[in-house]
């Protein structure tokens, strides 16, 4: 193929011919090969109301975490919970959700709720557990998703885990395997209300696309703690920020429209201001804050930027061996022929 083929070897252009089917037939299974299929186990609706909190209050010895919070969350909602690393995120879920008392206020949980949860502890896997047995809880070959079995190995391709990994221990899984090996947990439960915390950590670009599609279709209620401002601005109808001391306040829209209505970044802890000495009416008013810069780099970004070396690397060596195999094969073809003609 690099070379051209002669017109003294005419017989050997319907190999070419072959070759150039061969590589078309390549290029159409890696434009289908590695395409995750994630979807949710879906219960039976929940009640119009899902959650009820007033008044919560919870402290950490001195620290109140959250302090006077009341919100109302409805069937169908898709919330984001955002905040600086440490500022209780996943407090406040739990406190909602009712896995963790709070020191003061109520929760009320609507009827008929399942809940699917997905933390961030991926430390706390079994290493020695392995990928099957982590999905079917070591008991047998088949997964229940949606209330019908299925073959763990086919729902592990669904979560781009090949057939030979069903054996590979937990221990072995890079960080994005571990991730995948959660979400596919978690979504093999049926819910009708997901509780996720940080669920694009380590997630390759394809994978985040295809968990974006299914959480816009499910049709349950989602609580979202996520850092990635775009993910939430498709996806979520309200946020839940901190204000500083403990406050928590409620905002309609996506991340970008919680900074418009905020008029400050998260990490600016908000504070009563002190009173306002009397101005003459000559005074100009203070001038009011720059809107802040949307052009920030997504976790998308981010991630790509520390992982594309090494995949073009990766793909850059696999592309020369695929060319000289095909080289190869076209040579032996050639002289197969040319020995049967003899």
């Amino acid at each position: 193929m690099r070379y051209g083929v002669t017109a003294r070897r005419k017989r050997n252009m319907r190999r070419v011919g072959e070759l150039r089917a061969l590589r078309e037939k390549r290029r159409t299974y890696w434009a289908t090969a590695g395409s995750a299929t994630i979807t949710a186990g879906a219960a039976a609706p929940s009640g119009a109301l899902v959650i009820e909190a007033e008044d919560l209050g919870k402290s950490f010895g001195e620290r109140p975490i959250v302090a006077a919070f009341s919100t109302r969350i409805q069937r169908g909602d898709r919330i984001g919970i955002v905040g600086p690393n440490g500022s209780g995120k996943t407090t406040l879920v739990n406190l909602l959700i009712g896995t963790l008392p709070p020191d003061s206020g109520t929760v009320r949980l609507g009827t008929n709720l399942a809940i699917a949860t997905l933390n961030q502890q991926r430390d706390s896997l079994d290493p020695d557990v392995t990928v099957a047995d982590a999905l079917t809880g070591g008991g047998g070959d088949n997964v229940l998703v949606n209330g019908q079995r299925k073959h763990v190995v086919s729902y592990m391709k669904d979560f781009l885990f090949s057939a030979e990994q069903a054996r590979t221990p937990l221990g072995k899984l890079s960080g994005g395997e571990r991730g995948r090996l959660m979400l596919a947990q978690t979504l093999a439960r049926s819910s009708n209300l997901l509780v996720l915390d940080e669920p694009t950590n380590d997630l390759d670009m394809e994978t985040l696309d295809v968990l974006e599609d299914m959480l816009a279709d499910y049709p349950g209620t989602v609580l979202l703690i996520s850092h990635d401002r775009d993910f939430l601005d498709r996806l979520v109808n309200g946020v839940i920020a901190p204000d500083g001391n403990g406050r928590w306040l409620d905002y309609a829209g996506g991340y970008s429209d919680m900074l418009v209505q905020r008029g400050s970044d998260l990490r600016r802890e908000r504070r009563s201001a002190p009173p306002k000495a009397n101005k003459s009416a000559s005074e100009p008013d203070p001038p009011r804050p720059e809107p802040p810069n949307k052009r920030r780099m997504t976790f998308k970004d981010k991630h790509a930027l520390e992982t594309l070396p090494t995949t073009i690397a990766v793909l850059g060596d696999l592309q020369r061996k695929i060319e000289d195999a095909e080289t190869q094969w076209l040579e032996l073809e050639m002289l197969r022929e040319e020995l049967a003609g003899e």
